[in-house]
């Protein structure tokens, strides 16, 4: 097995947004903000070749779907669809992908599916179309249903059209259990509800340097990982905080990784549980490349 790292477009968010109830004068030590309070972030893939040839991609980042007008208003710094190049530098085609798993349906996270916005000989958007014309794809069953009746909360949060296109592919698998028919059990889920509904954390048990899980938004960066620190996105964050503490627990306990998608710096981590009782990074990796 190999698991490497892939960057996708980035993207400048409000600070206050990411941090919640955090005080500016704390999270601007982590996070530096530019003249418009805006911090940077990546939206970080995580690729998967199985010994067996089949090509697992974790995500898709926010990709270039937006129209000009609302890629600027999200903070997205390039218009090109950094995910295919960056899997072309690999040597992986979008064809080549055989899964796509999807921690939930946010367009930060879901949007890269999506070929580039294009316009037609009249100027008018083109329809979306799949990126990837090959692949099968993994959702939570909760995080589906929540894509199908959003609430006014988060429904700017879903790409309109988006679960048409994939239910029309016929390789839509909905999971509600540890395991994925799709996949196998080599790779298993553990469901949160604190960020969004049906929010599947994907573990990997065979990694090349141990198991690794993909935290997705329950822990979308290393400052992240300090307990009361969470999102003004997320649905719960009381609830958010007491997940977070159990996979935390379970993961520094094992010496195991974690994967982040959002984090500007760093790609991945092992967990540190301080003398205070305090969760934090501990070996940052900036990219990932295991074999």
């Amino acid at each position: 097995m190999r698991i490497d790292s892939v960057p996708g477009n980035t993207q400048r968010l409000d600070g206050g947004a990411m941090f919640g109830n955090c005080p500016k004068a704390l999270w601007q030590r982590w996070c530096p903000p530019d003249e418009a309070n805006r911090i940077p972030l990546a939206c970080r893939s995580m690729l998967v070749r199985e010994e067996s040839g089949r090509t697992i991609l974790f995500e898709t980042g926010i990709g270039a779907f937006f129209e000009p007008k609302l890629r600027d208003r999200f903070g997205v710094q390039e218009p090109e669809h950094v995910l295919l190049r960056s899997l072309e530098a690999l040597g992986v085609a979008a064809a080549d992908v055989d899964v796509i798993v999807l921690s939930h349906l946010h367009f930060d996270h879901a949007g890269g599916l999506l070929v580039p916005y294009q316009t037609g000989a009249d100027g008018s958007a083109l329809a979306p179309a799949l990126a990837f014309p090959r692949a099968s794809y993994v959702v939570g069953a909760a995080a589906w249903q929540r894509a199908q009746s959003p609430h006014p909360r988060d429904r700017a949060s879903f790409i309109p059209g988006l679960c048409d296109l994939l239910q029309g592919t016929g390789r839509l698998e909905l999971v509600s259990g540890p395991t994925s028919t799709t996949l196998g059990d080599g790779i298993t889920f553990t469901l949160s509800e604190g960020h969004t509904p049906g929010l599947m954390l994907a573990r990997i048990a065979d990694a090349p340097e141990g198991p690794i899980t993909f935290m997705g938004d329950l822990i979308p960066g290393a400052p992240w990982v300090h307990l009361p620190i969470t999102m003004g996105y997320d649905r719960y964050p009381e609830l958010l905080i007491e997940e977070k503490r159990a996979a935390l627990e379970r993961i520094e306990a094992a010496d195991e990784w974690i994967f982040f998608t959002h984090d500007a710096e760093i790609a991945a981590s092992r967990v540190r549980l301080d003398e205070r009782g305090r969760f934090s990074a501990r070996d940052p990796q900036p990219e990932i490349h295991w074999s």
